[in-house]
C-alpha cells in the first residue's frame, strides 16, 4: 500500500513509521523533510503556500494521512494551515487523478464547546466556541465533502514523549488545583498514530468519524495528583487554574473501540508513567 502523509510533525512521523514498518511505502510532505526518517520518500511541501504548486501525486497512492499542526493558534493560521491546505491537496489529487482508498483527517475534539461536564460522543452536534474551532469544523465539512472514503479523527490532548508542559507545571510547583471537578481528555501520542494506522488499514469500511481519547476522562486535579505523587513532590495547591481550553466534557472511545483498536496506553497512568520513564522519542 502506498500512503501519503501530509504535514508530517511529530504525530504524522510516528504514524509514518507505523505504516513503512508494516511493510506499506511511505510518502511525506513537510517544508523541513530533512528530519523525517530515512525509511521516508519525502518532497519539501508548504501546504499554506498558495504561491508554489503542489507536487505530482503518486497515482498508486492508496491512503492520504491529513495531519496539519498549525504554527500558531490564530484565526489566520488554522486558515492557512487546515482549510487552505486541505483545498489545495483535493485540487492536486483531482488534478492527477488519484482517487486515494481512504483519506484520514486529523481534527480535534474542539469543534464540540463545552458540555458542562456531559459525555460527548459522535453524534453529539458540534459547537465551536472559537474562531480556530470554526475553521476546524469548516475543513472537516471539504474532506467529507471531497475524499471517496473520509475518515475524520477528532483527537484530545495529546500527551507523550517530550510533551511535558503538565509534568514540568507540577514539578516546578507552578500548577494550581481547580477548586472544582475540571474534566480532561486525553490520548498518548503513540496511541494516537497506532488510530491513524488501524483506521486507514482495517479490512471493514471504517465510520466517517471517530473519537481519539483513552478509556477515562480524568479531573485534573487527579491527574495532577497522580504526577506529583510520581515525581515525590508536593500536590499542587487548590487556586485559580487556566481555563480548560477545550471545554468541560468527557469524551467517549466506544466507536473506536468497537472498530477493534487496542490501546498500548488504556488511561494518564500507563501513559505518564511511560513518559516519565523516558520511553520513546519526539520526532522533530
Amino acid at each position: 500500500m502506498k500512503v501519503l502523509v501530509l504535514g508530517a510533525g511529530d504525530l504524522g512521523t510516528e504514524a509514518g513509521l507505523r505504516f513503512a514498518a508494516a511493510g506499506h511505502h511511505v510518502t511525506a510532505w513537510r517544508r523541513r523533510p530533512e528530519v523525517l526518517p530515512s525509511a521516508f520518500a519525502t518532497h519539501r511541501v508548504d501546504l499554506a503556500d498558495q504561491s508554489t504548486p503542489l507536487p505530482a501525486i503518486d497515482p498508486g497512492t492508496d491512503t492520504v494521512v491529513f495531519t496539519p499542526a498549525a504554527p500558531e493558534r490564530s484565526e489566520d493560521a488554522y486558515r492557512r494551515t487546515y482549510l487552505v491546505a486541505a483545498r489545495r491537496v483535493f485540487d492536486a489529487l483531482a488534478r492527477d487523478e488519484v482517487s486515494p482508498r481512504r483519506f484520514l483527517m486529523v481534527s480535534s475534539t474542539a469543534v464540540y464547546g463545552d458540555a458542562a461536564g456531559g459525555w460527548v460522543d459522535e453524534d453529539t452536534a458540534v459547537s465551536p466556541g472559537t474562531a480556530t474551532a470554526r475553521i476546524l469544523a469548516e475543513s472537516e465539512e471539504l474532506v467529507r465533502g471531497r475524499a471517496t472514503t473520509p475518515i475524520i479523527l477528532r483527537l484530545s490532548g495529546i500527551y507523550g514523549p517530550g510533551r511535558n508542559h503538565l509534568i514540568n507545571q507540577v514539578r516546578n510547583g507552578k500548577a494550581r488545583t481547580p477548586g472544582k471537578t475540571v474534566w480532561t481528555n486525553r490520548i498518548h501520542r503513540d496511541d494516537a498514530a497506532a488510530a491513524i494506522v488501524h483506521l486507514c488499514t482495517m479490512n471493514s469500511v471504517p465510520a466517517p468519524l471517530y473519537l481519539g481519547v483513552d478509556h477515562e476522562p480524568a479531573d485534573l486535579g487527579e491527574v495532577q495528583g497522580f504526577l506529583a505523587s510520581s515525581l515525590g513532590v508536593p500536590r499542587p495547591e487548590v487556586g485559580e487554574a487556566p481555563v480548560n481550553r477545550g471545554g468541560d466534557r468527557r469524551l467517549s472511545n466506544a466507536r473506536l473501540l468497537a472498530s477493534g483498536f487496542e490501546f498500548a496506553f488504556p488511561t494518564y497512568r500507563e501513559g505518564y508513567s511511560s513518559v516519565l520513564a523516558g520511553e520513546g522519542v519526539r520526532h522533530p
